[in-house]
């Protein structure tokens, strides 16, 4: 009378591993498929900047600050070079008079002048105010799109929500790289190549380093 012969203990444990490493892979690739993307493109684009070249779009304005404005910045006998933000009320002026966002970044402030720089991805504007007569000089440059995503590219002037960004992306990069690593071993004893491929990705650039940059 034979006997049932059950399955090792371990196969139902390896199956149930290898479900789980598949779920946190392609859902890390869903976390990341955007930025992946983004920094592929941009790669490229950073890698030819010679040959992609940005068309910068530059906007000159003169303003005149009305009386109660150009008042409140008047100079005070004791006052000295230092940083501040501009007034609220000066913030809320401005914006409507440029049409944009006006933040509450430091300026620059001397007896002379208010000077402030407004730098963003792809673009910056620059401000400056005559505490004497009360005119503004406002320019503003824009780079493009290009120029835009690749200072995304970089985190340049991004602010704290991309940055944030960036860390989670990195983190789904490493989950997604870290689970394929994982999947490449399950399946390495079928495949053949698996380890022949991963090691020449691992050591190309290694080479090349090494090797080419000097």
């Amino acid at each position: 009378m034979g006997r049932d012969v059950k399955p090792p203990a371990s196969r139902p444990r390896s199956a149930g591993w290898l479900r789980t490493l598949h779920q946190w892979h392609w859902i890390s690739s869903a976390l990341s498929l955007a930025g992946l993307l983004l920094f592929a493109v941009t790669g490229f684009t950073l890698n030819h900047g010679e040959v992609i070249e940005a068309q910068p779009r530059v906007v000159r304005r003169a303003l005149q600050l009305p009386a109660p404005l150009h008042n409140s910045l008047a100079p005070q006998a004791e006052e000295a070079e230092h940083s501040a933000p501009l007034p609220p009320a000066l913030l809320d002026w401005l914006s409507q008079q440029l049409d944009r966002p006006i933040d509450a970044s430091a300026a620059d402030w001397t007896r002379g002048s208010i000077e402030l720089t407004l730098p963003r991805p792809g673009g910056e504007a620059w401000l400056r105010i005559d505490r004497g007569d009360g005119r503004i000089e406002f320019e503003d440059t824009d780079r493009g799109l290009i120029a835009q995503l690749n200072d995304l590219h970089k985190g340049r002037n991004t602010g704290p929500a991309w940055r944030l960004f960036i860390d989670v992306f990195a983190a789904s990069c490493l989950l997604f790289a870290i689970t394929g690593l994982l999947i490449l071993k399950h399946h390495a004893a079928q495949r053949a190549m698996t380890w022949p491929l991963a090691g020449f990705g691992l050591l190309l650039p290694l080479l090349i380093v090494l090797l080419l940059i000097h």
